[in-house]
């Protein structure tokens, strides 16, 4: 338990497959735990079951700290809000460009497709130097017909992503207050994410941040008006990708600083207990229902990166716990290619209908059936902390 906190704590994690809580009393040190299947449809939910699972009732809570998936599994899966990016004239094409590199660089495969397409990337005249100089003026005018046109469009948020804003972030400063009037609460600006050199991947950070603004602000207004209801009076905390919280009335507005919030979340309390037996150098291995996880700790401090690229081409450029992951989990489905070659994940099979050995009418062979059939797994443990019958 950390210092200063008191009370009744709940951290409940919601993963692609499973949904995990613990309590820890800090007055009595009494544990609780639950594991319950996430449903995907509304990840709350999970989180209500996991509460009933425990039988904790949320009004008798202090407080509850959230782990995460739904901003990554939103980018991955490209499951994203329609959303508009306005930029400096002459640079449209900046996300679509990136560093001119090739998804796979000795293949014939691999497609790249921008987080924003190129019909919902607008231009508007105004310039910055490098130096900060104003060489040409922002066109107020223009900012409003490009916002105008992206919200008929249909577009939820829109990114602003001026050349050269780290050094004089007037004009986007202007354009963001513009545009808030059409998109509120939903527009990003370029520099206030990320304030140095090197426009795609400023622009790229933005462009997830704002795709995803929406789906998390949903979500997390979703859970607290659940938990709310059964009687829930305390903070919600949410968990960043660098390990560390914010309440859940801000999070949205740095959509971006959650991505790998749940891997994170685990990295952390990896840390802790290596430190508390004694153990401060550590490797991570966190395999889960879609995807495993690896990281390295090192005197107790788990390694942060700025530069973490969740897929190729898509650098989000804030500080995060430096998470390596794959797309191979206990639910990733096996198959044999056209070559002949077996194949796992990154497709997974999830809760429902989940494994065949789930026998919830899942038919594709996954990594959790071939442990069970070689004996690694104990059916009985996972029916007692999953509420899955396993056979």
């Amino acid at each position: 338990m950390a210092k200063g906190v008191t009370g009744r704590v709940v951290g409940v994690d919601v993963g692609g497959t499973f949904t995990d809580l613990v309590e820890i009393d800090a007055a009595t040190g009494d544990v609780r735990l639950a594991k319950v299947p996430s449903t995907a449809a509304n990840q709350a939910f999970g989180v209500l079951h996991a509460l009933e699972a425990a039988g904790i009732d949320p009004g008798d809570v202090d407080l509850i700290v959230h782990g995460t998936t739904t901003t990554t599994n939103a980018v991955l899966e490209r499951k994203l809000s329609r959303t508009g990016l306005i930029t400096t004239e002459g640079f449209r094409d900046v996300l679509e460009l990136g560093r001119r590199t090739r998804p796979q660089p000795y293949g014939m495969k691999g497609e790249f497709r921008p987080i924003i397409p190129r019909n919902l990337r607008l231009e508007v005249p105004e310039r910055m130097d490098a130096a900060g100089e104003v060489v040409v003026e922002l066109d107020e005018d223009a900012v409003r017909a490009a916002g105008a046109a992206l919200k008929d469009d249909g577009c939820e948020a829109v990114v602003v992503h001026f050349l050269h804003s780290y050094a004089n972030p007037a004009h986007e400063r202007r354009a963001g207050a513009i545009l808030e009037d059409l998109f509120p609460g939903h527009v990003t600006m370029g520099h206030a994410l990320l304030s140095e050199t090197r426009e795609f991947e400023r622009g790229v950070t933005a462009a997830v941040n704002a795709s995803v603004q929406p789906i998390l602000a949903r979500y997390i207004e979703r859970l607290r008006g659940e938990l709310a209801a059964k009687g829930y009076q305390g903070d919600l905390l949410v968990m960043n990708g660098n390990g560390g919280t914010v309440s859940a009335a801000r999070v949205s507005a740095e959509a971006a600083k959650t991505v790998m919030s749940g891997p994170a979340s685990g990295v952390m309390a990896a840390a802790a207990t290596g430190k508390a037996a004694g153990f401060e150098n550590l490797i991570t291995y966190d395999m889960g229902g879609t995807s495993t996880d690896v990281a390295l700790i090192r005197d107790a401090r788990p390694l942060v990166s700025n530069e973490i690229e969740i897929e190729y081409a898509m650098p989000i450029h804030v500080p995060m716990v430096d998470v390596r992951t794959v797309g191979a989990g206990g639910g990733s489905i096996a198959r044999v290619n056209a070559a002949g070659l077996l194949e796992v994940g990154p497709q997974s099979a999830g809760s429902d209908p989940g494994p065949i050995c789930y026998g919830r009418g899942g038919r594709a062979p996954t990594i959790s059936d071939a442990n069970l059939l070689l004996g690694r797994l104990d059916p009985g443990r996972l029916s007692v902390r999953g509420g899955v019958t396993v056979d």
